[in-house]
């Protein structure tokens, strides 16, 4: 049986390597001390496997990319030290064992994708850890875009799996803070940039792995955050442990947020497991929204369940409304997934023989041809969200200020390509942002002469 012997969170400033910093790396040097402490620590554990979390590895939207093969090197080349190399052995079973208990929990991970070398948000702690200890194999992993909650969930499949393993592991989560600390810095200086510091390390002393989970996006955005997800995967892994933390050092000389802290596990603790929460409010929700949903929604989520449970269309059931049968329009099916788009496909006119066709056939594309997501999983089903908008016949109009982006959706048209965007959408406040949308999806440009429509929905959810 393994364990996950003690978790770190370190920042990776490439200038803290000597070869590349050139003596400027002694201007944090607090950093530098709490890295070596930390290798000092690691050697005393003396763990047969690391993994590190990093935002630097090759990142996608929804697939976390976890590096393939028997050996994983890199150097530090692109920081102009191409003698500054390291090579470690992949711990492989442990990876396939991730990869099958992710996947099975309906979080699309592997080795696809790109296979690149170790980046410098895995080597600088790697970096330093080899100064005192190498007796270890490795695995890195990139974050992805998906929602907060789910890297979380990803993070408590690792401690599942290394629960169940036959080595012990330590874990790396590699991130910096804000970007945005002083007008000097790479990106400037924005006022949230401080906060986010701020607001990060105080998380991370309490050890609220809630507040980390729940951290405000649009501060997370100003303040120009690099490790958060990092950091959320990390503590996914800690899921439901009495874990008490350390903060060693806090550095921002150059205008990026630089901590080192130490998270150390003193047996269980149940009220901190959060992902038997999410999984129980998850479920609730999809339980209750089922309980209420109407004959279209209904024929849109049993419609992609028995696509992807038989690989069969299904055919349309009895007893439908008669406008379901009767009418033909146009149809969008929208699919959600913990409060995230998973999937939106429809038609603007009719293409099938009746409403309900069209619902049986845009439904079973949201969920497995929109191009970008990776097609449902029969484990993903329980934790969908459906919603259907049909569509009434759209009307031409001259300008934008015949829009109301909560009562219209909007078509753009130039020669054949074509564009739409449904109204009443999250984060879409204004009839100028609403045509943009529509102008980007359709591959038009803004200085392109073209037309404009409006259009109203039936909302089913």
């Amino acid at each position: 049986m393994g364990e996950i012997l003690k978790a770190y969170i370190v920042p990776h400033p490439p200038i803290i390597i000597p070869s590349i910093g050139k003596g400027e790396e002694k201007a944090i040097s607090s950093t530098i001390e709490s890295y070596h402490e930390i290798g000092k620590e690691i050697k005393e554990l003396a763990p047969e496997v690391i993994i590190v979390t990093t935002p630097h590895g090759p990142t996608y939207t929804d697939y976390i990319h976890i590096s393939p093969g028997k050996k994983l090197k890199g150097s530090f080349k692109n920081f102009g030290a191409p003698n500054e190399t390291m090579e470690f052995e992949s711990e492989s079973n442990l990876i396939d064992s991730i990869i099958e208990a992710s996947n099975q929990l309906g979080i699309d991970a592997g080795y696809e994708g790109a296979q690149e070398d170790l980046d410098h948000g895995a080597m600088i702690p790697l970096y330093f850890i080899t100064r005192y200890y190498t007796d270890f194999t490795l695995v890195r992993i990139s974050i992805a875009g998906l929602p907060l909650e789910q890297l979380y969930n990803f993070g408590y499949c690792i401690q599942k799996v290394v629960s169940d393993y036959n080595k012990n592991v330590v874990f790396v989560a590699s991130g910096d803070l804000s970007h945005r600390l002083l007008e000097s810095g790479p990106y400037g200086f924005a006022p949230e940039g401080p906060l986010f510091d701020r607001t990060l390390a105080d998380i991370i002393k309490e050890v609220d792995f809630k507040k980390l989970i729940s951290i405000d996006q649009e501060l997370c955005y100003k303040a120009g955050e690099c490790g958060l997800r990092s950091f959320v995967i990390m503590a996914g892994a800690l899921n439901g442990l009495n874990v008490n933390s350390k903060i060693l050092s806090y550095e921002g000389t150059f205008g990026v947020g630089y901590m080192v802290a130490e998270l150390t596990i003193d047996g269980q603790d149940l009220s901190r497991d959060l992902f038997s929460f999410f999984e129980f409010k998850n479920l609730s929700e999809v339980e209750a929204t089922k309980k209420c949903e109407d004959a279209y929604v209904k024929l849109a989520r049993e419609s992609l369940e028995y696509y992807v449970k038989t690989g069969l269309v299904l055919d349309p059931p009895g007893h439908l409304p008669p406008d379901m049968i009767s009418q033909r329009k146009g149809v969008f099916v929208s699919i959600k997934k913990h409060g995230n788009l998973r999937g939106c496909i429809g038609t603007i006119s009719p293409a099938y023989g009746n409403v309900a066709e069209e619902i049986i056939y845009n439904a079973i594309s949201a969920g497995t041809r929109d191009p970008r997501f990776n097609p449902v999983k029969k484990s993903e089903l329980k934790d969908l969200l459906y919603s259907v908008d049909v569509l009434e016949e759209p009307e031409p109009i001259s300008s934008i200020d015949e829009l109301d982006v909560v009562r219209y959706g909007v078509i753009v048209t130039s020669g054949s390509r074509r564009g739409l965007l449904l109204p009443n959408l999250e984060q879409v406040d204004t009839p100028d942002q609403q045509v943009e949308i529509a102008l980007y999806k359709a591959g038009i440009s803004k200085d392109e002469p073209y037309k404009m429509e409006r259009f109203e929905v039936i909302r089913h959810n």
